[in-house]
């Protein structure tokens, strides 16, 4: 077998790994499901009626940010767990063995996705019970899980660089904060003209606003302009980054 095929075989091994994991854990499950469940509910029902201005109805227009909500509370469940195997010396244990030393990285990253993947079709399928009325074809409903897909994997890679650096759960979850704030800056529940002029320019101008425009025009059928490569490149340059710097955090003296 060459080191490829070696590769491939011990990252498919860590990826089943992974997932028996999240099985095992259905609080943490339950609490990457909840806040975006939560929040739609609130929105929908609370909110909805008295927020104007989104030129559809308000379940319709929130949906798609709901969905990369539910991408970003899934991240935090592979950085304490990447966490948990650098700080416990399950990962040193795992260097002694004939393990291809890519395959712990990429199991924890494509366990995480696969696992946020099944979680946004939850989120899916209560946002249909609950009104949602997409008009997308079955290629943009593909276009559409690629991107998210593609969005899930940025942030996992960045989620599994910081639960490498950072020496404990409690420090993971504070280092994460950002990414869990910066939707609501965005256009994930409210359209970036109702904003004040200097909080639209950040909206417009941070990675969540064209990702979300893209998926929405996507699902919706609303312009999407420049979003969409805008939306490609954000991803692939924050995988890219956070791929080398988890990758350089694997391999350093865990003793460090």
């Amino acid at each position: 077998m060459n080191s490829f095929s070696h590769a491939v075989r011990d990252s498919f091994t860590m990826t089943g790994r992974t997932l028996r994991h999240i099985l095992r854990n259905p609080p943490a499950i339950l609490g990457a499901l909840g806040t975006p469940v939560f929040i739609l509910l609130m929105m929908v029902y609370v909110f909805g009626g008295a927020i104007q201005g989104t030129g559809t109805s308000y379940i319709n227009y929130i949906v798609p940010g709901m969905l990369l909500l539910t991408v970003i509370q899934g991240t935090g469940m592979v950085a304490v767990r990447l966490n948990t195997d650098m700080t416990r010396g399950i990962i040193a244990r795992f260097r002694t063995m004939s393990i291809a030393r890519a395959a712990v990285l990429n199991g924890h990253v494509a366990g995480g996705v696969i696992g946020i993947m099944a979680s946004l079709g939850i989120v899916i399928g209560l946002a249909l019970l609950l009104g949602f009325r997409p008009t997308a074809t079955t290629l943009e409903w593909l276009a559409a899980g690629g991107m998210l897909m593609l969005f899930a994997i940025a942030v996992t890679m960045l989620a599994a660089a910081l639960g490498l650096v950072i020496k404990t759960a409690d420090g993971v979850s504070s280092a994460l904060f950002p990414l869990y704030i910066l939707p609501y800056f965005s256009s994930a529940l409210v359209p970036t003209e109702t904003m004040p002029w200097a909080m639209a320019w950040f909206a417009r101008n941070q990675p969540f606003t064209p990702i979300v425009e893209t998926v929405r025009g996507l699902l919706l059928g609303t312009p999407i302009g420049n979003s969409a490569p805008v939306a490609v490149a954000w991803c692939v340059g924050i995988t890219l980054v956070s791929f080398l710097w988890a990758r350089t955090a694997y391999n350093r003296d865990p003793s460090r």
